[in-house]
C-alpha cells in the first residue's frame, strides 16, 4: 500500500500540480482546502485506518491558515511527531520562525520543482 499524504492548499491549481507530483512518485494523496478541512478529512482517514506519514501545507489560507492548523496537529498525540512540510510563497524569517515554533518540520517557497519536494519528503519520511 502506496505512503499516504495529505496536501493542504487553498488553491485547486497547487492541490492538483502537488498531487500530481506525489502520484507520480507512487505516494497516495488525499487532499484539503484548509485547516479546517484537513482536520476533519484527518478524522475520516483515522476513521478508515489511513494515517498520513506526511502533510504538506500552505499558509495563507481561509477558515484556518496553516500556522494555526500546524499548531492544532502537533497539540493531538496521534499527530504530534508526523512529518509537516510547509509549501508557501511566505518567505519572510519571522513566519518560517513562526512556523518552526508551531512544529513545522520543513519549509518550501513556491513556485516548488518537483525534484525538490521530492527530495524533501525523502529527508521526511521514512522510505525503504
Amino acid at each position: 500500500m502506496p505512503k499516504q499524504i495529505m496536501v493542504v492548499d487553498d488553491s485547486p491549481t497547487i492541490r492538483s500540480s502537488v498531487s500530481f507530483c506525489l502520484r507520480n512518485a507512487g505516494y497516495a494523496v488525499a487532499e484539503a482546502k484548509d485547516g479546517v478541512d484537513a482536520l476533519e478529512r484527518l478524522v475520516a482517514l483515522k476513521e478508515q485506518g489511513i494515517a498520513p506519514v506526511l502533510i504538506l501545507t500552505d499558509i495563507n489560507m481561509p477558515r484556518m491558515d496553516g500556522i494555526t492548523f500546524i499548531g492544532r496537529l502537533k497539540k493531538e498525540p496521534d499527530y504530534q511527531f508526523l512529518p509537516i512540510l510547509v509549501l508557501t510563497t511566505e518567505s519572510e524569517h519571522g513566519m518560517i520562525e513562526k512556523g518552526r515554533s508551531a512544529g513545522a518540520s520543513g519549509w518550501i517557497i513556491k513556485p516548488f520543482r518537483p525534484e525538490q519536494l521530492l527530495a524533501a519528503i525523502k529527508k521526511l519520511v521514512w522510505t525503504k
